[in-house]
């Protein structure tokens, strides 16, 4: 796979048709995965739920950092702990309906049609 990105990055000079059928090829390589907000990310979204459109073989990491560009400042702030600046331990990520601390935690791997759900902490009293 590696040489297969340095192709992306290569003169023109240097493309072959077949080159170039590789370049479109791993463009292309992008899935749709759902993801469903709830609170403070649904008032920036404005929306229950949409469909984003990440690289074949995204983590959920990367999912979160690109939702956190994606709806500015409050989003990052909201996703992401103040102290540490890794995501928030308090919040909760599902990814079809399972806990990710189950699966492979921030490094699960998403899949075409996959079902992300971004649960706040709550509290009681």
């Amino acid at each position: 796979m590696l040489n297969q990105r340095i192709l992306l990055y290569a003169p023109n000079s240097l493309m072959t048709p077949n080159r170039i059928r590789l370049k479109l090829t791993l463009r292309e390589r992008t899935l749709k995965v759902k993801v469903r907000y709830f609170t403070t990310l649904r008032e920036l979204a404005g929306a229950k739920e949409e469909e984003l459109e990440i690289e074949d073989r995204s983590s959920l990491a990367q999912l979160i950092e690109m939702v956190s560009l994606k709806y500015g400042e409050e989003a990052f702030n909201y996703l992401h702990d103040k102290i540490t600046g890794r995501i928030d331990p308090s919040l909760k990520f599902l990814v079809n309906g399972v806990d990710v601390r189950r699966l492979q935690g921030f490094e699960t791997r998403l899949k075409e049609g996959d079902i992300v759900a971004v649960i706040p902490a709550i509290g009681g009293g």
